[in-house]
């Protein structure tokens, strides 16, 4: 699976689609049932609540999700790059925020010294 982050504006989510399920940002991730689902929208609450970070790399490293896990809600530019690496394969931004500077983030950094949840091994260990 290519797992570039697709960046959405807030009118192109449809939260109705078959096969998505909506976790809530509390709710423990190891707990979903995954049978039949596609893409798993993760909320954003607030700018500052951070938990859907930690459910998106528990979706793909410890469960091997391979659909699409997408950012909603509370979602800014300045996290598209963190969201990218713990897992996260499409994100709707907020309604005022760039999606030209939100993929100009995204190119900022080609590689990353730690690992993430698409590449477990850390740069050094990498040849």
């Amino acid at each position: 699976m290519d797992f570039n982050l697709r960046l959405l504006a807030a009118t192109e989510h449809d939260a109705a689609a078959p096969g998505v399920l909506v976790l809530a940002n509390d709710a423990d991730a190891l707990a979903a049932s995954l049978e039949g689902v596609t893409r798993i929208d993760l909320h954003f609450p607030g700018f500052a609540d951070g938990r859907a970070f930690s459910q998106a790399v528990i979706l793909r490293r410890r469960l091997g999700f391979q659909g699409d896990i997408r950012a909603t809600g509370d979602v800014l530019i300045d996290q598209v790059q963190q969201m990218s690496r713990t897992g996260f394969s499409s994100a709707e931004l907020r309604a005022d925020q760039s999606l030209d500077k939100a993929r100009a983030q995204l190119q900022r950094f080609p590689d990353f010294y730690q690992g993430d949840a698409h590449q477990a091994r850390p740069r050094f260990a990498r040849t």
